[in-house]
């Protein structure tokens, strides 16, 4: 079975209690059992991190590159100023898709650019958690 990092940036870990209207009621417990359980389906085993350490986030990035392990990144904040997450993603040797449960395009100027996105295999944006569960079916699809 394959093995898929889907790694969370800042201030996810409050699913279900942070700006509903945005981001939905569901919490991040409920996301990390839809990861799994949509990881299951298609044949990945699907490991769900979270770190509000942006240092911690980029270890994890060169923890999959090191081990050719395809990504799930939702870098949250660090989407829009993150060079060293930017740099770290840039030497990926495996899928790595970012998504974001909102679109970052429809809400606040400042969210408008994302300095990973150039350097990520591609990007999902806007469809709820239902953004990482296109995430992984296009991880499984590239794997096939």
């Amino acid at each position: 079975m394959r093995s898929v990092l889907v790694l969370n940036g800042p201030n996810l870990g409050r699913l279900g209690s942070r700006e509903p209207d945005v981001y939905g009621a569901l919490s991040f417990k409920d996301l990390v059992a839809l990861c799994e359980e949509t990881g299951r389906g298609l044949g990945l085993a699907v490991e769900v991190r979270q770190t509000d350490d942006e240092a911690e986030l980029v270890k994890w990035i060169h923890e999959a590159a090191d081990g050719r392990v395809p990504v799930v990144l939702n870098p949250a904040a660090f989407t829009h100023y993150s060079y060293a997450l930017r740099d770290a993603i840039s030497q990926r040797t495996a899928p790595l898709v970012e998504v974001h449960i909102s679109n970052p395009s429809a809400r606040e100027e400042f969210r408008h650019t994302s300095v990973v996105a150039a350097v990520a295999t591609g990007t999902i944006a806007g469809f709820g958690f239902q953004s990482y569960v296109l995430a992984l079916r296009a991880i499984a699809e590239a794997d096939s």
